[in-house]
């Protein structure tokens, strides 16, 4: 006798644990961007939230500096 749930995985399979969010793009640097993430656009540009320190310094040549 096996546990229901080994009977329910051998029937229809293991369920999806984790609902995977949807793909919408690549940003400028190569990174995925998933539905939800926050993005910015700038001149024809798509850059994640998460990169934006990254393109001003790289791209742009922006110094950051402390006070």
């Amino acid at each position: 006798m096996n546990h229901p749930m080994i009977d329910q995985i051998e029937k229809s399979g293991y369920p999806n644990m984790v609902e995977q969010p949807e793909h919408v793009g690549i940003d400028y640097f190569g990174d995925e961007i998933l539905d939800g993430d926050d993005i910015v656009e700038y001149d024809g540009e798509i850059i994640l939230r998460d990169n934006l320190e990254r393109y001003l310094t790289q791209v742009m040549e922006f110094e950051f500096k402390t006070a």
